[in-house]
């Protein structure tokens, strides 16, 4: 996806096409958080806590993501040991705006970790017992971070209210892991 043009949709569609459309787009509905479906602009603000680099954008507007704001947000979510920039999942991003909706703030978050490279991660593995041997962390679908203003505990809450993956509480490392694997919690 990233580096591509965005879709655009055809305007000439089959009657067996508008009829799976719709279907899928009930089943959707029953599934997917509202927010999600919104064609709002959707946008972050982070903060890098080990480089003190920032951004605020609006990532998603008019149907499509924006490939200049999603690489900015890659380089602040980048492997801050190795400088590996990896794409991080549009899935993961969501969260992030939905999150941030549901916390009703528009202060930035404040990243302990995005992207990590295996090296990264292997290293931190070995020293800490709550790395996951294959975190979502390496994939680019995991972001550990808290929130200017909000509590630990509400922002655990605003985004497990979500059940847009898993939801990770670390109250000694002062921050909540978010990422969008599996809807679970810990």
């Amino acid at each position: 996806m990233w580096g591509k043009q965005p879709v655009q949709l055809s305007s000439v569609l089959s009657r067996r096409r508008v009829v799976g459309a719709a279907a899928a787009a009930t089943a959707v509905a029953f599934v997917t958080p509202v927010p999600a479906l919104s064609f709002a602009p959707r946008s972050v603000s982070l903060y890098n806590t080990h480089t003190g680099e920032w951004v605020r954008t609006v990532y998603w507007a008019d149907g499509h993501y924006s490939r200049e704001a999603v690489r900015d947000i890659n380089w602040v979510l980048r492997d801050h040991y190795t400088d590996e920039v990896r794409p991080m999942n549009a899935g993961v991003l969501d969260l992030l705006g939905m999150t941030r909706d549901r916390l009703e703030t528009n202060q930035p978050f404040l990243v302990v970790s995005g992207y990590r490279s295996p090296a990264t991660n292997h290293k931190l593995y070995l020293r800490h017992n709550g790395v996951a041997s294959n975190s979502y962390h390496i994939h680019g679908m995991a972001i550990d971070l808290r929130c200017e203003g909000r509590s630990l505990p509400h922002l655990r809450a605003a985004a497990a209210s979500l059940r847009g993956g898993g939801v990770g509480y670390y109250p000694r490392s002062d921050f909540v892991h978010v990422d969008c694997g599996p809807v679970r919690y810990w």
